[in-house]
C-alpha cells in the first residue's frame, strides 16, 4: 500500500463522519416535534386505528356468524347434513332451562337435563314431550 492510497482512505472516512454529523445536527435543528410528543402522536393514531379495525372485525364477524348459519340451514334443507347439525348451546344452561321451563310448563327437570357431547339425548327428549321436529327444537335451543 502506498501512502497515497492510506490517505484516500483516511479522507473517505472523514467525509462519511462529516457527513453524518451534519445529518444528524440537521436533523436535531429541524425536528418539528420533541420526541415525547411525537411518541404521543404515534400513540394516539395507533389508538385511533385500533378502535376502527376493531369496529371492522367485530361487523365482520357477525356478517360471518349470519352467514354461517344461513348455510347450514341451507345444508340442513338439502339433506347434506343432518337436522340438528347446527345445534349451538350458549350461555348458562341453567337460565335457558328457565325460560323453556317458563315457554313449556309439561317439561320437568328430568327432560332437561343437558350434559356436554349428548345434545341429541337432550332433543330426542324434547320432541317427545313437545311434538316437534328436530329443527324445530334445535332452533328454539338456538333462539334461546
Amino acid at each position: 500500500m502506498s501512502y497515497n492510497e492510506d490517505n484516500n482512505s483516511g479522507k473517505i472516512l472523514l467525509a462519511v463522519l462529516a457527513g453524518a454529523s451534519a445529518g444528524i445536527v440537521a436533523g436535531l435543528l429541524m425536528a418539528p416535534d420533541k420526541g415525547s410528543a411525537t411518541r404521543g402522536n404515534l400513540k394516539n393514531y395507533a389508538g385511533k386505528y385500533s378502535d376502527q379495525l376493531n369496529d371492522t372485525l367485530s361487523k365482520l364477524g357477525t356478517q360471518l356468524d349470519t352467514s354461517f348459519k344461513s348455510l347450514t340451514e341451507k345444508l340442513e334443507d338439502l339433506g347434506v347434513t343432518g337436522a340438528g347439525s347446527s345445534l349451538n348451546m350458549k350461555g348458562d344452561w341453567n337460565v335457558s332451562k328457565g325460560k323453556l321451563k317458563q315457554q313449556y310448563a309439561q317439561l320437568t327437570d328430568d327432560d332437561l337435563v343437558y350434559t356436554e357431547g349428548a345434545a341429541d339425548d337432550l332433543v330426542g327428549r324434547l320432541q317427545d314431550k313437545l311434538g316437534k321436529s328436530k329443527r324445530e327444537i334445535v332452533k328454539l335451543l338456538n333462539d334461546l
